[in-house]
């Protein structure tokens, strides 16, 4: 049973539809065939030897699917699924109460765990690896420290910065995997059982269009899905065809490369206001008026997948696909400042 910490209620529209249209087994999730391989073998293992499920961290880009699949094990484990963030975890009692009302085999879900205060951290070291927590009483010399121990839980992290995740933490997670990004296939059918689950009338056509600008990432194909469906209703008697999504797309300033509005506005930046790069993150993130982080967890990923930027020591650079891209010409320059 899923008891999550944000009730459906609080949530915006697009993330009330994501939170729809999750997977809730192991079978139901397209995709990571090599992942779910190995995780259907740890939880058979755990099932037969009737203990909790070894610790997991989950990294890669935004939207792929951690925290769906930290619900399809609590599913698959016949456990409750307790979810927070890092950010929400600010002191060491935060994550205490949370550890004190587990119940044996309960999966505790952190997203963004590398962004937890160490003191936090400090907490989880021996509640992970000894289930037991250290709780201080009182202050001065009349301190003293007890011990209480805890169910046997999992815990599962997620994490688009595995590489800042602390090393003693990282250590104690017993299964660590990544999660990649989901070919044109793999969206066309997550975008037909979307369309299903939302009962939205789509041909092949419009869900492999849809698949092709989803940036290899089931959320935002699935909230592409919805801006199409939108769009099909108003003005395309409902049913969501090649032509109806091409239209959709269009109006909704999503091209053919699946890059929106801020992408554009980030290759433009490189390109015209620093002749290309190179270009420093804190500058690139002021000048399209987004944050850094945002920057470089939600859409340096993908422009560096499809080769349209490059990350030097100096700082980003756009390549002469960008530039193409972009209607313009490259110049000359332009490959010889990617190999420097």
């Amino acid at each position: 049973m899923r008891e999550d910490l944000l009730t459906p209620a609080a949530l915006p529209d697009d993330d009330i539809v994501e939170t729809t249209l999750r997977p809730q087994t192991i079978d139901e999730f397209v995709g990571q065939t090599k992942l779910k391989e190995r995780l259907a073998i740890s939880i058979e293992a755990a099932r037969s030897l009737g203990l909790p499920l070894d610790h997991v961290l989950l990294s890669g880009p935004p939207g792929l699917g951690k925290t769906t699949m930290a619900g399809i094990l609590a599913n698959e484990m016949g456990s409750r699924l307790k979810v927070t963030s890092g950010p929400a975890l600010e002191r060491p009692g935060d994550v205490a109460s949370i550890l004190t009302n587990l119940d044996k085999g309960d999966v505790f879900f952190i997203d963004e765990i590398h962004r937890l205060p160490r003191a936090v951290e400090e907490v989880l070291y021996p509640a992970m690896e000894d289930f037991q927590l250290d709780i201080v009483l009182g202050k001065g010399p009349s301190a003293q420290s007890i011990r209480l121990d805890l169910p046997r839980f999992t815990l599962v992290g997620a994490t688009t910065r595995k590489g800042k995740v602390a090393a003693p933490l990282r250590d104690r997670f017993g299964i660590v995997d990544k999660l990649d990004y989901y070919t044109q296939e793999e969206l066309a059918r997550i975008v037909h059982r979307s369309a299903s689950i939302l009962d939205v009338q789509i041909t092949d056509g419009g869900a492999e269009l849809i698949a092709l600008r989803g940036r290899g990432t089931p959320r935002i194909s699935n909230r592409l899905l919805a801006r199409v469906r939108d769009y099909a209703v108003a003005r395309a008697g409902g049913v969501a065809d090649a032509t109806t999504a091409t239209a959709a797309l269009e109006v909704f300033e999503v091209d053919e490369k699946g890059l929106d509005k801020v992408d554009r506005e980030i290759l433009e930046a490189i390109v015209v206001k620093f002749g290309g790069g190179p270009v420093g993150l804190s500058t690139l993130a002021i000048v399209v008026g987004e944050e850094p982080e945002t920057v470089e967890d939600a859409y340096e990923p993908f422009l560096l997948q499809i080769g349209f930027l490059k990350r030097t020591p100096r700082g980003r650079v756009a390549t002469s696909a960008a530039y193409t891209h972009l209607g313009l010409e490259p110049p000359a320059t332009a490959q010889q400042t990617l190999l420097d």
